[in-house]
């Protein structure tokens, strides 16, 4: 368990802990000198299940409030410590404040300097801390007065956290692991140590196999070693205070407030959306755009407030809102923070992570708010009934293990949605049946229309009729809608092109025979094939009977139409697209450029890139022409 100290300065907090750990946790000389806190202080003491205690110390000066919040955030134990001389001051109440937005469930009430006080001025002091409490976690909190000094009411305190730590249930350690960065030092012949409270999972020392990051930095890093609650330790566990040794990485390089974290909890981002709670002891309301500093993890930023629910944030009003930040930073759903003031003078409210990567664009829309509304409703413990109806292309694996901080396999998943996945990716997705059977239907009315527009044409390639019906769709989802269709039988494959299975063709013997005469007539034409006309009046064939016998061809994936009357043979178009993906690289190509190549008139040319564009191969950026990234028309796996 971990004991995070709160309260005025010179009350007491630092004596109170040397009391019942022996630790002087002011360790800068400064502190000393001055005989006040100024940066975080730690220290340890043993329990009898062979547990250590630990504790934090924090600074109690109103312009210390920022390095406050970063000590107390990842505590389990609240410890409200309160002098009986001056009894409740400005920080007292502010610290409380904080306590209760960073979401503590847990804590006690101490009154330091007994010796200072009478027994009827104890007595008012322990009265006034009531009522203030009472709508606090700390309403029912044991309160103990004590005399750091003399050690007096000292063993019973230090005997009920002692109860206390023995009887907290652990911290689960298979979550994906997480340490808040609060220290940045480097130790002789050691390197860079980093300190901080574990908030999940668990890690290994020099573990080959572990995706560990510096974040927001994205830089890979490995635990050399690790001190779990000031002693050596193989693993780094939740709710333990840890300094790990990290190779390959500079002091420079980190700072206060980063993480070192499993890569997979965060995707850095400068706009969060939340659930925020203004107080009513808050200095004005928010609206668009106030500037207001936020504390998360051992992390301080200067972020500008969006609301979402409502145009106006008044004080002791809850609503949606965006934080939208200068520089990217770290956050997974439920994560808690702390707002202060423009000024960083007042705490003026706090919060809940909802959404850590959150769009710019349409955060506003009745769609955007209830998804927000859905994850809350997770987050309340409602389970994903309400977000997976929410999410019409369905919740990644990657997205729901930062929502529940871990491992998917343990998710209880609602009736009213199912997995999918493709044989072409071993991810999957979780969606709402209705959202699934929306996207199979959809899919069947694209081609639908697709047949009636282009009948010449033999179906649409996957990367297109994904843009035609599910743009976002990610490619776990896309791949397991186009396989299931499949399997059903309800769309067909011609090469790169699906199909309704109706949009299917069959050829008389007549019709062989003269099909066989079209290909070869086409196929010897090479980039400049004959037109319908002419090859009509080579056959001796009417001109209406080719066009029919085309269109089949063309839907068997023989022969492409390039233009009405124009038949290219399927050889020739893939050794045209060839031609353009050598020239073309990154920049793509110009017309002119693509004309000179082929040694064909410009006007051929330009039929021939408009067809590279119609079917998906290529898109066009002013005067250039580049290959679609997400195309699969002349894929290897297709030619």
């Amino acid at each position: 368990m971990i004991v995070g100290t709160a309260g005025h300065i010179d009350h007491g907090k630092t004596a109170l802990i040397r009391a019942l750990t022996g630790v002087n946790t002011d360790r800068l000389v400064d502190e000393q000198k001055r005989g006040i806190t100024i940066a975080l202080g730690y220290a340890y003491s043993p329990l009898d299940n062979g547990d250590i205690l630990g504790f934090v110390d924090v600074p109690g000066h109103e312009s210390l409030v920022h390095t406050m919040v970063a000590g107390a955030s990842g505590i389990d134990y609240a410890m409200l410590v309160v002098a009986a001389d001056d009894g409740i001051m400005p920080q007292t109440q502010e610290h409380i404040a904080i306590l209760s937005l960073l979401g503590l469930q847990r804590g006690c009430v101490v009154i330091t300097k007994k010796d200072r006080a009478d027994s009827s001025r104890i007595s008012t002091l322990q009265n006034d801390l009531t009522a203030l409490l009472q709508n606090t976690f700390l309403a029912t909190a044991p309160c103990f007065v004590v005399d750091s000094l003399s050690t007096v009411g000292i063993a019973e305190l230090n005997q009920h956290l002692h109860d206390q730590a023995q009887r907290i249930e652990r911290r689960a350690a298979d979550g994906l692991f997480r340490l808040a960065v609060d220290r940045v030092f480097t130790l002789e012949g050691q390197g860079t140590v980093v300190t901080g409270t574990v908030y999940a999972g668990l890690a290994h020392a020099n573990d080959a196999h572990a995706d560990i990051q510096l974040m927001p930095a994205k830089k890979t890093v490995r635990l050399r070693s690790i001190h779990a609650q000031n002693t050596p330790s193989a693993t780094a566990l939740a709710g333990q205070r840890c300094a790990l040794n990290l190779a390959g990485i500079a002091k420079d390089q980190i700072e206060r407030g980063d993480w070192i974290a499993d890569a997979r909890c965060f995707e850095p981002s400068v706009r969060v959306d939340v659930r925020l709670n203004l107080l009513s002891s808050a200095d004005a309301a928010i609206k668009t755009w106030s500037p207001l500093h936020v504390h998360i993890g051992a992390a301080h930023y200067l972020a500008h407030v969006v609301p979402l629910s409502q145009d106006l944030i008044q004080p002791g009003q809850t609503a949606l809102a965006q934080l939208v930040f200068d520089t990217p930073i770290c956050a997974m759903p439920s994560d808690r923070f702390i707002l202060r003031n423009a000024q960083a003078k007042l705490t003026v409210g706090g919060g809940v992570v909802l959404d850590p990567n959150a769009p710019d664009r349409k955060r506003r829309a009745l769609a955007r708010l209830a998804w927000l509304d859905g994850v809350e409703s997770y987050l309340d413990g409602r389970g994903l009934e309400s977000l997976s109806r929410q999410a019409p292309y369905g919740l990644s694996v990657l997205f729901l293990q930062r929502l529940i901080g871990g491992e998917v396999h343990d998710l209880r998943i609602p009736e009213s949605a199912l997995w999918v996945k493709s044989s072409r990716h071993s991810s999957q997705v979780l969606i709402h049946n209705n959202a699934w059977e929306y996207l199979l239907a959809r899919v069947e009315t694209v081609l639908a229309e697709a047949h009636e527009r282009y009948p010449d044409e033999p179906g649409v390639e996957a990367a297109r009729l994904r843009r035609m019906v599910a743009p976002k769709a990610s490619d776990t989802l896309w791949f397991a809608v186009l396989q299931t269709l499949t399997e059903r039988h309800r769309v067909a494959l011609n090469g790169p092109w699906y199909h309704l299975t109706a949009h299917t063709v069959s050829f008389s013997p007549e019709e062989e025979s003269i099909a066989h005469q079209l290909i070869g007539l086409s196929y010897a034409g090479q980039y400049n094939p004959p037109w319908v006309r002419d090859m009509a009046a080579t056959l001796e064939v009417p001109e209406e009977q080719l066009r029919v016998l085309g269109r089949k061809l063309v839907r068997q994936g023989v022969l492409f139409q390039v233009v009405r009357d124009l038949y290219y043979h399927r050889d020739h178009v893939v050794a045209l697209a060839n031609h353009f993906s050598e020239l073309s690289a990154e920049k793509g190509l110009k017309a002119a450029d693509f004309r000179d190549h082929l040694s064909l008139g410009r006007k051929r040319t330009i039929q021939i890139l408009e067809f590279f564009e119609r079917i998906g191969y290529t898109r066009r950026l002013r005067d250039r022409h580049l290959i679609r990234p997400d195309n699969t028309v002349f894929s290897k796996s297709s030619t």
